[in-house]
This record gives C-alpha cells, sequence and structure tokens, in this order.
C-alpha cells in the first residue's frame, strides 16, 4: 500500500491532483431522460496504485466507469490517458492505447471454449491486415505467440486446465478470472474492473484480491468499482465516493468513511452491510461483527 496521501499533492478533497496522474477527467456529465446520472467537475486517477469507485446504489459511479472506459458517451466533458485524449475513443481503440476493462462474458464468448475467448481478447492482430494475409508466416508466427501468452496467463490465474471447456460452464469466480486473464492480453497499462467480486464464491474471494494486487506489482494500474467493501479494504490505495453523481470524497478508506458527506450518503441509502463498514463493526478480516 501507498502511504497515504502519498498519491495527492494537497488533502484528500474532492478532485484533488495527484502526483502523477494516469488519467484525468473534466467536467463530466450524462443524463439519461432528463435526470442526470453523472455531473463530475474534475477527477484524478493515480499511477501505480489501486483505486476503488464506490458509493451506494443509484451514485452514478458505474455510469462514470462506463465513461472513462469507453463503453458510454458523455454528454459533456472531457478527459486524457496518459495526457492523450479520450472522450469519444471507442473501447477497441483505448485498449490498443493501453487502457482496458473486464467486462462480463457475452453469450457469445460463452459459445467459445476458454482458450478461444482468451485470444480473442488479443487487439490488432496481423492476420487482420490484407499484407499479413497474403504473408501467412508473419501471421502464424503471431498467432502461435497470442496462443502461448494466453496458456501463460491461463496458468497464472489457474485456469489452463480449463483451457478446452466452454467459457459457459465456468463457474462465477471462474468466470471473472478469465475476465480479468482476457483483459490482459493486450499487455495494458491501466485495467478497469467492473464489479470483480459479484457472484464470486467465497472460497476463491482471497486468490482474486492477490490477482489484482499483482497487477499492481507488475507496474498496472487500477481502477475497479465495488460493492463488496471486503475487498475495498483489503486492496485499495485511493477510494473516490460518488453519491447522486456527484464525487463527495475522496482519500484512504479510513478517512473518507469517516467523512460526514460519505456517511449521509450512505445512511439516506438504507445499505446495512455498508453503514456496517461506515461505522466499524467489521473486524480486520472484513467480516460483519455487530
Amino acid at each position: 500500500m501507498h502511504p497515504d496521501h502519498d498519491l495527492a499533492t494537497g488533502p484528500a478533497v474532492p478532485g484533488v491532483p495527484k502526483r502523477d496522474p494516469i488519467l484525468v477527467a473534466d467536467d463530466i456529465s450524462r443524463s439519461f431522460g432528463g435526470i442526470t446520472a453523472v455531473d463530475v467537475q474534475h477527477v484524478e486517477i493515480p499511477r501505480h496504485a489501486i483505486t476503488a469507485l464506490i458509493g451506494p446504489n443509484g451514485a452514478g459511479k458505474t455510469t462514470l466507469f462506463n465513461l472513462l472506459s469507453g463503453f458510454d458517451r458523455p454528454n459533456s466533458g472531457s478527459w486524457q490517458f496518459n495526457g492523450r485524449a479520450l472522450a469519444g475513443v471507442p473501447a477497441f481503440k483505448s485498449a490498443r492505447m493501453g487502457q482496458v476493462r473486464t467486462f462480463q462474458l457475452t453469450k457469445v464468448l460463452q459459445r467459445l471454449t476458454v482458450l478461444e475467448s482468451m485470444k480473442l481478447g488479443a487487439t490488432g492482430q496481423k492476420g487482420e491486415s490484407l499484407l499479413f494475409s497474403v504473408l501467412p508466416f508473419l501471421w502464424r508466427r503471431q498467432e502461435r505467440e497470442i496462443e502461448q501468452r494466453a496458456l501463460e496467463l491461463l496458468e497464472r490465474f489457474r485456469l489452463l486446465d480449463k483451457k478446452d471447456d466452454f467459457s459457459a460452464s465456468l463457474s462465477g469466480g471462474q468466470r471473472k478470472l478469465l475476465e480479468m486473464a482476457r483483459a490482459l492480453m493486450t499487455e495494458p497499462e491501466f485495467v478497469l474492473l467492473d464489479e470483480p467480486m459479484a457472484g464470486v464464491n467465497p472460497a476463491l474471494v482471497q486468490s482474486l484480491l492477490e490477482h489484482v494486487l499483482n497487477l499492481k506489482q507488475q507496474g498496472m494500474t487500477v481502477l475497479f468499482v465495488e460493492h463488496d467493501m471486503h475487498m475495498v479494504r483489503h486492496i485499495a490505495d485511493w477510494v473516490v465516493v460518488m453519491a447522486e453523481g456527484r464525487v463527495v470524497a475522496e482519500g484512504p478508506l479510513d478517512e473518507v468513511m469517516r467523512n460526514e458527506a460519505v456517511i449521509d450518503a450512505y445512511l439516506g441509502s438504507h445499505l446495512d452491510q455498508d453503514i456496517g463498514v461506515i461505522t466499524g463493526r467489521y473486524d480486520e478480516e472484513g467480516n460483519r461483527v455487530g
């Protein structure tokens, strides 16, 4: 973990500049049917750290996550990844720039084997271009390299013995592992994880936590949306809290959970589990104790 505030240039308030941001967003807004889901003036994501995006239901965190990862378009706003404008850039293009997110395995992917799903995760394959289609020895070599990378990642995520199984046959936790492994096929700098703990068997939770921490140890930056406060408590270096479409607090978890705006946001949403975290009714392992 980074020391508290080591990531920011000043006090932990909404929009605080970071010492080395990988992503900077300004004036992001998104409305649905006249209702503003996101209205974020400024937010920066620190490089080489794990940032959690949290908030009560309806806070706008998933909408902001979808905007930043290129899966939705804002009504207004701009953001830069490594200093390059990303607003309006589709997800497949941002993946080539080094930013990639996990997404739930679609019906199409579920009909593929685990290894086929992994190979489809590699972008910019040479076999797609006309030149390389007439020089097959070049793309065949790349195909071998892609397969080798896929097999190495499957081994790291303990899915190698499933490589010939259909993706649809995997358990919820194994699917999460496959989503994460697929995202790494492009060797990204910035990995966005969409609720990595959703639908995961408790037996796999620790393994998933270790895999996310490993991403940081390998030099990647991680941003994740999560309801599971156990995960946030154990791996997040920095926490951004949203409520009613805005960032109401950010900083180290223990600090933001003492913030009155955060307590008000969660109490107003009647989420017992989250209130339990705020009021400290969890032990060191993240287990509810009251």
